[in-house]
This record gives structure tokens, sequence and C-alpha cells, in this order.
């Protein structure tokens, strides 16, 4: 650079002598700077030279004022680069969170730019509240879901994430046939969702040793379970908290187990009424009533016997140890209606009962609790009878004879042209009427007696079902429904 000396002056540039020049861009520096003012000299010395300023050499070049050290191994450029973050898709980063928003959450994790969250990418749970996901200042891991959007945003998961990391961690405890927690987040179709870092299926089937009808209870409890199905291709892991009870109770069922035997006669609780049958919970195990076992009488759907929480004596008729299964029976703690009635009951004898069904070849009316009998076509009326609802109707109640009494098969014949020929009262109906030693009613010769026979009858308080008094005349004639008097 060229050095230009100022002429015709005594007075020094305060930047140095200009004893070999000043450059030529310093001269408006040098003219603009406020003389040096000493009072014991007309002359500047070195030690007037400002200190922030730089310096001049032995050869009067300039030597600027060092501001810093260079201690960058490379150039600016390299430094700057080398602060930013490389990120590519499905990268797992590590963030601090540094704003929360109703519907998304900003992440700093040293990119150009900082990383967005959307709040349906912050946990597998549904429409949740980013503010109780996260906290400001939080270190999270996410996922690059797009280093570039359509607006130049980082777009973030951290529930992806969590997904991966989770399962690495859900192979291993199904490796090691472990079992897994987690907390009840959700109610579905058929199950429960688990958060056990990511959405673990459990069926409602294998929610409890028997099923659960009612799921909404489980919501926000932590439960155990066992995985049973896992398919990351498909994003599907089905647990089965049954599996995780039946391996802890182990011990308990079969302890439980060797000292059941076929024949006891236990207590229990109804847990559960399915179409088939009743669960019955033992103590320590549940044991099934089929249908078929749990009335003498015929049962149309199991919760019309039994209701879930009624109390119950049951009897062992089966154990099947290998499959731990009970087979129980209600009905054989009671007495049989069948032997009940065989035993107070003969042939020939007239009962009362209530037409029930009427079919081609005849009519079945119900003579007892859960007994019913046939009165044939050809028992129906000493006349020609072409169908039964010419001379009955369901509904209606009438005297029959007993003409047939089969306890092994369980049927009963029954004749209404017999009992209207008069006959034997069943030992039920005496204490009701006038009998003679035969048991034969004799009391009342006309229609006004008969009917204040059953008005006593009536007042004496004895019930069937549908609430008229045993014995009693659906419609009322009563002359017409009593057996004929013996002559």
């Amino acid at each position: 650079m060229a050095l230009v000396t100022l002429k015709g002056s005594s007075e020094r540039c305060p930047f140095g002598r200009l004893s070999s020049g000043v450059p030529v861009h310093q001269w408006s520096r040098c003219r603009d700077q406020p003389k040096a003012i000493n009072p014991l000299s007309d002359t500047l010395t070195s030690s007037s030279t400002p200190s922030s300023m730089g310096t001049f050499d032995s050869e009067g070049n300039y030597i600027p004022r060092k501001v810093t050290e260079n201690d960058l191994p490379g150039s600016f450029a390299d430094a700057i680069e080398g602060t930013m973050v490389e990120v590519e898709d499905g990268q797992v980063v590590t963030g601090v969170v540094v704003k929360i928003d109703r519907d998304e959450v900003l992440l700093d994790i040293g990119y150009k730019s900082e990383g967005v969250i959307p709040s349906r990418e912050l946990s597998i749970r549904n429409d949740v509240d980013p503010g109780e996901i996260v906290k400001l200042g939080e270190q999270v891991e996410a996922l690059v879901l797009t280093k570039e959007d359509k607006e130049g945003r980082l777009i973030l998961s951290k529930k992806r994430a969590q997904y991966e990391r989770a399962w690495g961690t859900i192979e291993k405890k199904k490796e090691a046939d472990e079992m897994v927690e987690g907390l009840v987040i959700e109610v579905v179709k058929g199950g429960l969702i688990v958060d056990i870092g990511l959405r673990g299926f459990l069926p409602a089937s294998l929610v409890e040793l028997r099923r659960v009808r009612d799921l909404a209870p489980y919501i926000g409890k932590v439960l155990q379970a066992k995985i049973i199905e896992l398919d990351k291709n498909r994003n599907n892991v089905v647990l089965s908290r049954r599996a995780y009870l039946e391996e802890s109770q182990k011990e308990a069922r079969d302890g439980f187990l060797s000292n059941l035997k076929v024949g006891d006669v236990r207590e229990g609780v109804v847990s559960s009424v399915v179409a088939f049958g009743a669960f019955v919970d033992l103590g320590g195990m549940d044991g099934l009533i089929h249908v078929s076992e749990l009335s003498w009488n015929h049962v149309d759907h199991p919760n019309s016997v039994v209701a879930i929480g009624d109390r119950v004596t049951v009897k062992v008729l089966d154990i099947d140890y290998d499959r731990e299964r009970i087979s129980l029976s209600r009905k054989q703690t009671e007495k049989d209606p069948w032997e009940v009635f065989a035993s107070g009951h003969e042939v020939g004898q007239l009962v009362y009962g209530r037409v029930t069904k009427l079919v081609p070849f005849g009519g079945f009316v119900q003579v007892g609790e859960g007994i019913e009998g046939l009165v044939h076509i050809s028992e129906m009326s000493t006349q020609h009878v072409e169908a039964p609802e010419q001379v009955v109707t369901p509904g209606e109640e009438l005297w029959v004879k007993i003409i047939d009494l089969d306890l092994a098969r369980r049927r009963i014949s029954l004749s209404i042209k017999q009992a209207a020929e008069g006959g034997e009262l069943a030992e039920e109906y005496r204490k009701h009427f006038e009998v003679d030693e035969h048991g034969n009613w004799t009391a009342g010769a006309d229609d006004a007696s008969r009917e204040a026979t059953w008005a006593e009858y009536y007042s004496d308080g004895t019930l069937i079902e549908g609430g008229q008094a045993e014995g009693a005349p659906a419609d009322g004639a009563a002359a017409e429904a009593a057996p004929a008097e013996e002559a």
C-alpha cells in the first residue's frame, strides 16, 4: 500500500509517526482527530497514543489491535456448520421442550429451526392435553417424520419414538415369557387398550378368569398381563391377563382341586350367567352349572333361574384335573319334583291342573310345580273330538284323573272324561273338601253348597301359580269343574 507524508506541518498524526508516511485511507481519521494538548510540550509523545487503537511498527506499518484469539480449528463457515444438527427422516433425536400450544409442541433439537410435534403425535392416547404429556424444559425423544414439510417445518413424533423404543423391550419380554404392566387407557369393541409403551389389546374374554361384561371400571387401572401375540408388521400386540392370573394362582388352584371330590356339596356365588349355563365361584375356582342341571323343570334361559350374585348350593358332578374344569349341578341338591309327586299320588286319583299347551293329539296339563301330564284327545270327552280346541283352551283350569304314572320315563297320562265320572281326590285336596273314607268328595248336593265349599277353599289362601287359589276354576264355574259325586 502506498504511503503519503503530510508536508508543511510539524504535527504528528495521533495514529503514529509520519516519518514514513500515513496510509491514504487514514487521512480522514488524522484530520478528524482533535489535537492532543500537552501543557509541558508542544509535541506529542508515544505515550499519548490511545491504547484502544492499533500501533505502527519501526518501519511505520500499521498494526491493528488484536481483538480475540483465533481458536477455531477450521474456517468460520465450518465452525457455524459444525453447530448445526443433521437429521434424516426416521431418525430418533433428543431435544428440549421450548413451547407448548394446544395443537402442538416446539422442541429444540439444535437444528436450524425448532421441531414441531403435533398433539396427535405426542401420545398413544387419543385427545390428550399437550400440557399433561410434556413440560417446558423437559428433555424428550422424538422421531423425525418429515425433515421439511410444505411450510418448511421439521415435523417430529414423540409417540413414534416411544413406539420404537417400546418394541425392542416388548420383544425381549415376549422371548423371555415375562409379564408386562400398563395403564388401561381406553375401552374398545371387544376389550381394552393398555399402554405398555405402545397400544396393547386385551380382549374382554382374557381380562379375568371369567368373561367380564362391564369393562368401564378398568379405565385408569394398572394391569399385569402376558403377551400372547406380537406382530410388528401389523402393529398388533395381544395381551392376556387371564394367563397371568392362572399362572400366579396355579398353586392355590392345584390345592383347591386336590381337596375337591366328585359328589361334594358346596356353596358358592353365581359369578356369570351365559346362554348355556351359569358359572359359580366356589371360593378358589369357578365351576359350570350346565343349563340342564339348573332345575328339574324346563329352563328357557339360565337367567330365569339364577342371577349374578345369587348364593347357590351345588353338587360336584365331574372334575377335569388336566383342563381344570369343574362340572356342577344345582338341581341335584333339591328334591326331584317327579319323585315328590309320585310319592304323594296314585293312579285313579283326581288332581286339579291348568292347560298349558295344545297339540294335535291332545293337551298338556300342569298338575304340580314342574309336573305336566298329557290328556290324549281320546280322553277329553265321551263324544268324538276332532281337535283339542273343541274341549279345552290354554290357561283353562280343570279336574283330571291320573290314569298312568311312569316315574322312570317321567310321564303322566291324564283323563278329563274319567274325571267327570268322579273318583278319589288326591291327598292335598282332601282337607278342603268333605270326603268319605275312600277320599271321594261328598259335601254339597247342589250348586249353592258347592259354591260355599269353593269359597271356603279360596279363603284358606292356598294359591298356585297365576294367582288363582289352588283347585279353583279359572272361570268361576265351580259346579262344572268339581268332580262328580259318587252315588
